[in-house]
């Protein structure tokens, strides 16, 4: 069974061209983990460029063998840090885990 997990982020700035600045190195440190995190199936994560006053800011698209990949993934070394940057920059998160 392959999990499918898909987070999408809301960042907490007001000021335009730093939220920009931001989404981009959020999505910059996600796709840094791509043959880091050893569970990781596939990974791809952007800023979105259309609609910015609606749209969520970020999105990451994984992966895994398993639910239990996935639970490996978020205690990698190298996904606690990104996420340490994530989580400093964020007002809001929403995530979706499914199966293809």
């Amino acid at each position: 069974m392959t999990i499918r997990h898909v987070v999408s982020w809301k960042l907490a700035s007001e000021d335009a061209d730093e939220r920009a600045a931001q989404a981009a190195e959020v999505a910059r440190r996600l796709n840094a983990l791509d043959g880091v995190v050893p569970q990781l199936l596939s990974i791809s994560a952007g800023a979105n460029v259309v609609l910015p006053e609606s749209n969520w800011d970020v999105v990451l698209v994984a992966d895994f063998d398993s639910v239990e990949a996935l639970d490996e993934y978020q205690v990698h070394p190298a996904h606690v840090e990104a996420s340490g940057y994530i989580r400093s920059v964020v007002s809001a998160r929403v995530a979706v885990d499914f199966e293809i």
